[in-house]
């Protein structure tokens, strides 16, 4: 899409509430209409031959696409500045769609050691019933990568910044390195979104979103999405969509979330600079250990995040003096934020990985993945600061026990 009158593409905020979407094709509606059907008719045998076939475009089935969902997808492409993108019905059905649509017995798959609890159990457990090999190696270091790849290696895949540490990975170096071995990168980008951080650009082969969070924004819909090339997506549609997992989005679903993604800037802006606000306030907080936020001098990789990110995101990880105990104490006495799960909503969220999230990893699992028992993440939402701020601080002050 470009700016009338200039060669210039249009800018993030402008592709955000216009791309992929005339109203005057629409009898003039300023949204997309929600397309509420599960099957399509053809003028023809011939043209329903040609549609299964691919031969011609055009839509067949809901579990295939959707007019609404098209549009969806066609933005999400262009603010990822990828060629296509499948919008799924979860952040793990993208994930599993992505993959199943090209791995097979006997390849293997290096991801990062620290992940989200789900992503790291059909790593971890879910692929190797299939004769799928994962090695999790720390990403930060190169030198862990070169050691662990092969030429059976088909992917390599990795959060940044992570889910729950906040630590940040070179999304150039390790595609650099991946490519001079055959292998294909994902980034999951749902922590950076689009707005902050583009992983197509710095060379990542895929990008996937749990939709959920920040694309949506308001916390009231569940989905995912991958993008990429645009004969891979036509592969993850109808293989890893279609045959694989079935995990199709549905049109309302995609109408909430083309609704969303029209104010994603301006709620990034607003995240970013709380959470920055935030950690600098709560780091010098004498029950605080550690802070990790990428938008800290203190953060070991804020020199690398400056370079890939254009701001810092909304989500803080901290460790606090008394470890377990003190995380209950602190995420008991909040007042103004929810304690619940999920991230990237207007509501700011506290949880604590260790015993929701990343429940599923094993006590020595959590040591060797820098997931500990004291680690509380706060997802910072859209409230005024200064409330927030109080909120917080107080529930610090309680803390200390």
């Amino acid at each position: 899409m470009k700016k009338p009158d200039s060669d210039r593409p249009a800018g993030f905020s402008t592709r955000a509430i216009h791309e992929g979407y005339d109203p005057a094709s629409h009898h003039g509606s300023i949204n997309p209409p929600v397309y509420l059907n599960a099957t399509y008719s053809f003028d023809s045998i011939a043209q329903g031959q040609q549609r299964f076939s691919g031969e011609t475009p055009g839509y067949i089935y809901a579990r295939v696409g959707n007019p609404t969902q098209s549009v969806l997808e066609e933005r999400l492409a262009s603010l990822e500045g990828g060629e296509a993108a499948v919008a799924v019905a979860s952040g793990m059905g993208a994930i599993t769609a992505l993959l199943w649509s090209f791995v097979q017995s006997g390849d293997e798959i290096i991801a990062d050691k620290t992940l989200y609890g789900c992503t790291f159990a059909f790593m971890g457990e879910g692929l190797s019933h299939f004769g799928v090999k994962v090695f999790f190696v720390d990403l930060t270091e190169p030198d862990a990568l070169e050691a662990a790849i092969t030429p059976a290696t088909r992917f390599v895949f990795f959060e940044t910044p992570t889910n729950p540490n906040m630590r940040v990975i070179d999304i150039v170096q390790v595609s650099q390195l991946a490519h001079a071995h055959n292998a294909r990168v994902i980034v999951d980008n749902t922590y950076g979104t689009p707005y902050l951080q583009r992983p197509l650009e710095y060379g990542a082969d895929f990008v996937v979103h749990s939709m959920t969070k920040y694309l949506s924004g308001h916390g009231d819909l569940i989905a995912g999405a991958i993008i990429g090339g645009a004969d891979d997506m036509l592969s993850v549609r109808s293989v890893g969509l279609k045959h694989m997992t079935g995990a199709v989005l549905s049109p309302f679903d995609s109408f909430l979330l083309l609704r969303g993604i029209k104010t994603l800037e301006l709620r990034m802006v607003r995240h970013c600079e709380s959470a920055l606000a935030l950690a600098r306030q709560i780091e010098s907080h004498p029950v605080v250990e550690s802070v990790y936020y990428p938008g800290l001098e203190s953060h070991p990789q804020y020199s690398l995040a400056c370079q890939q990110m254009s701001a810092f995101g909304g989500m803080i990880a901290l460790e606090l003096s008394g470890g377990y105990e003190a995380g209950v104490r602190f995420m008991d006495a909040v007042q103004l934020a929810q304690r619940a799960v999920s991230l990237g909503d207007a509501e700011t969220l506290v949880q604590h990985p260790a015993s929701m999230t990343h429940n599923n990893y094993t006590e020595e699992e959590r040591e060797v993945h820098d997931i500990s028992l004291g680690l509380v993440r706060i997802s910072v939402g859209l409230e005024n600061i200064e409330d927030l701020s109080a909120d917080i601080l107080q529930a610090l002050d309680q803390a200390t026990g």
